[in-house]
């Protein structure tokens, strides 16, 4: 299995705040991998130094040449235009022609069944649409790996099953990379395949996400699961 990303030693800091500390880590392509972990433990600056947003103060990160990534946030930003523009507005800047932008707009749209939204303006879209339409707007980029930093945690629970669906039909794809933060443990059950335990920055379990809820765990990570609701 090739890696696409790598950190080895990886620290973050923001003033006196160490986000990050000594990070070795190693994702390989087709993974699934899910970072938990109470508020403020690193999962969102972590995503961050893996799609470049955040650079590390130490250490070194490396990413396959050939990665395409795509990162969703958990109240992606719309542009005021219509939902098909912001898809295809992406992939135009990219340096697809204009036409072509659209077809492949409309193909993502209806990927994530919003064909009747296209026209709709963005910003106007409920929180759990707006999120089928980020999306929408990273599969078309096709993308190798898709970042997702609590993506159903301010929807509804027929917005989150939507959007996990979506994300299950993504990751279907065995040779996608799916890295996403989630504090729905139930949500990491059904997604992942590895899970990612952090506390203050550090990685203290980095297991299988069978292992993660049925073995041993270090206490802090112990409990951290019973103090969240499997839903």
């Amino acid at each position: 299995m090739s890696a696409l990303f790598e950190l080895d030693e990886v620290h973050v800091r923001y003033g006196t705040v160490h986000a990050l500390r000594d990070l070795r880590l190693t994702i390989g392509a087709g993974e699934r991998v899910a970072l938990v972990g109470a508020n403020g433990s690193g999962k969102s600056t972590l995503l961050r130094v893996l799609h470049g947003l955040a650079r590390p103060s130490s250490g070194r990160t490396c990413c396959l040449p050939t990665n395409r990534q795509a990162m969703l946030f958990q109240h992606p930003y719309m542009l005021r235009t219509s939902a098909l523009n912001n898809v295809a507005l992406g992939l135009w800047l990219r340096g697809t022609a204009w036409r072509q932008a659209r077809k492949r707009a409309a193909q993502a749209l209806e990927q994530v069944e919003m064909t009747d939204l296209a026209g709709r303006n963005a910003r106007s879209l409920s929180g759990g649409q707006k999120q089928r339409l980020a999306l929408a707007r990273a599969w078309a980029q096709s993308p190798e790996a898709l970042l997702l930093d609590e993506p159903t945690a301010s929807l509804d629970p027929h917005s989150k099953r939507e959007v996990e669906n979506l994300m299950q039909f993504f990751s279907a794809d065995k040779s996608a990379t799916m890295v996403f933060a989630s504090h729905n443990l139930g949500q990491v059950q059904r997604l992942a395949d590895r899970v990612i335990y952090l506390d203050h920055g550090r990685i203290l379990a980095d297991l299988p996400v069978h292992d993660f809820f049925n073995g041993p765990l270090p206490e802090t990570a112990s409990l951290f699961l019973k103090g969240e609701r499997i839903l």
